[in-house]
């Protein structure tokens, strides 16, 4: 450690401070032991293998213009969907981490800079003897010497980031923040995708309810009937029996339906941030809008998804580490500057005279630590490696993801063109099956197996509609959104 000692001088306070300022310039200049950053690379398809023949109708930057939630044309939906990023608590969550991590930034900001502190101090002393006055009188104690001493000073101190460890902090402060960003992206995302898809979810309930509802009246008629004709003799008791089942069935899946309403609408109010208790949803009409959704080349995926720029940003962050281990195999320097007074008397504590001033630089290295250090950074690579390895896990889950809702996508479309010939022959068919009951032409054991042909053919058509839309939402989600890389800059 080289120290200069205290003297007292009439050396002004700005030479002194011109001198402090020369010496951190001359060391400032140093150099970065962090790698040189370059994004990892990962597998990218040219196209989407279940893209072929993939032509929508949508302008191809329909989900950059507003939220992406509109082009279901749903106003119930919008609504809903942008109180989410006020009230949903993990989307609060996120946003709070956020604002942690740009706090962290511009602490390790502040660490490239002196630190200055004040500091003063008065002290009163002197030395005293005492005398008794014998025959049990009472001794006295006398003061001498009494002296008053006053200081005050101020005082920096710097650590000159000679190595670029402490830009190095910055970069991986400003990485953390870039991710924490990206995060917030993926919980509003995720948020929005899982509000839209229970909102589609409670919609096809109630389009199942009043399904339910119409064939219960059906159920009833049918009941009546042969009610009537088992008690003028035509039908057996097993007909009436049947008749009884099929409608107590009913019965009871229109109870459930109304059991899933309910739970669907509190994980809607929670989603909210709102009490169940204190929220509800009418039965409204269900609009069944599927939007062709623009897909674009794959690799505007590594730019779209908020999830893969989490990821290539933490990369970025453990790249910093390795820069930061490696320091540590060089001197730590300190440089400390004083300037202040002295004097017993208050009053001529700021004259010239009284002056003290101190500037020092200490320097650390480490000699021997057992390849502690040499750990440390083969550690920190490591742990870049596995977050290089997370990206490119993280980019093909995503391809992986879009393919699956594209295939998903088409297949729906087919099926829901089946779904509507399917029930429309059931229907038929059960009105026919009728028809041939009352003439008694058929046993009753045939109407309630066309009974309950028709009425899964209708539930399974309501399902294939509700299926289109929430795949819709996913696909959508698959790619992004409507995030992209300015909005979390």
């Amino acid at each position: 450690m080289i120290q200069v000692k205290q003297v007292k001088s009439t050396v002004p306070a700005r030479r002194l401070l011109v001198l402090f300022t020369a010496s951190a310039l001359a060391l400032l200049a140093g150099c970065s032991v962090s790698p040189a950053y370059e994004v990892p690379t990962a597998a990218v398809p040219h196209t989407f293998k279940e893209a072929a023949g993939w032509q929508p109708a949508a302008p191809a930057d329909a989900l950059e213009r507003g939220p992406w939630w509109t082009l279901f044309g749903d106003a119930q939906l919008n609504q809903l969907a942008e109180s989410i990023e006020i009230s949903n608590q993990n989307v609060a969550e996120s946003i709070a981490s956020y604002e942690q991590a740009r706090a962290l930034v511009r602490e390790q900001r502040a660490s490239l800079f002196p630190t200055v502190n004040l500091t003063g101090s008065g002290t009163r002393s002197g030395n005293g003897s005492g005398s008794g006055s014998g025959n049990g009188g009472v001794g006295q104690q006398s003061f001498s010497n009494v002296s008053n001493n006053y200081r005050a000073s101020i005082g920096a101190s710097w650590e000159p980031d000679v190595w670029g460890k402490l830009r190095a902090g910055v970069t991986g402060a400003e990485a953390s923040a870039a991710a924490s960003a990206a995060d917030l992206a993926s919980a509003r995302l995720s948020a929005q995708g899982e509000l839209a898809i229970n909102y589609f979810s409670l919609r096809q309930t109630d389009a199942q309810i009043a399904l339910l509802t119409s064939t219960l009246d059906g159920y009833q008629r049918v009941l009546d009937i042969t009610r009537n004709r088992f008690n003028s003799g035509i039908a057996a008791k097993s007909d009436l029996l049947q008749a009884q089942t099929q409608l107590a069935n009913a019965q009871i899946d229109l109870s459930a339906s109304v059991q899933q309403r309910a739970q669907l609408e509190h994980a809607i109010a929670i989603l909210l941030g709102r009490a169940p208790a204190d929220f509800s949803l009418a039965v409204a009409p269900w609009n069944v809008v599927v939007p062709d959704v623009p897909l674009g080349v794959p690799s505007t995926l590594l730019e779209r998804r908020p999830d893969i720029a989490a990821a290539e940003r933490r990369v970025a962050l453990a790249n910093e580490q390795i820069g930061i281990a490696r320091s540590a195999y060089y001197p730590s320097l300190n440089l400390s500057g004083s300037y202040g007074g002295a004097s017993s008397k208050l009053g001529d504590l700021f004259n010239a005279s009284s002056s003290l001033w101190s500037l020092g630089l200490s320097a650390t290295q480490t000699l021997f630590d057992a390849g502690a250090t040499k750990a440390s950074v083969d550690a920190a690579k490591a742990g870049r490696d596995a977050a290089v390895a997370r990206y490119r896990q993280t980019v093909l889950a995503a391809f992986g993801a879009v393919e699956d809702q594209l295939s998903a996508t088409r297949a729906l479309a087919e099926q829901l063109e089946l779904r509507k010939v399917a029930s429309s022959a059931a229907d038929e068919v059960e009105q026919q099956m009728l028809n041939r009951y009352n003439a008694g032409q058929v046993s009753y054991t045939d109407v309630v197996t066309a009974q309950v042909t028709a009425l899964s053919a209708r539930r399974s058509l309501v399902q294939a509609q509700a299926d289109r839309q929430t795949t819709a939402v996913a696909l959508i989600q698959a790619l992004g959104g409507g995030w992209h890389v300015p909005q979390a800059q």
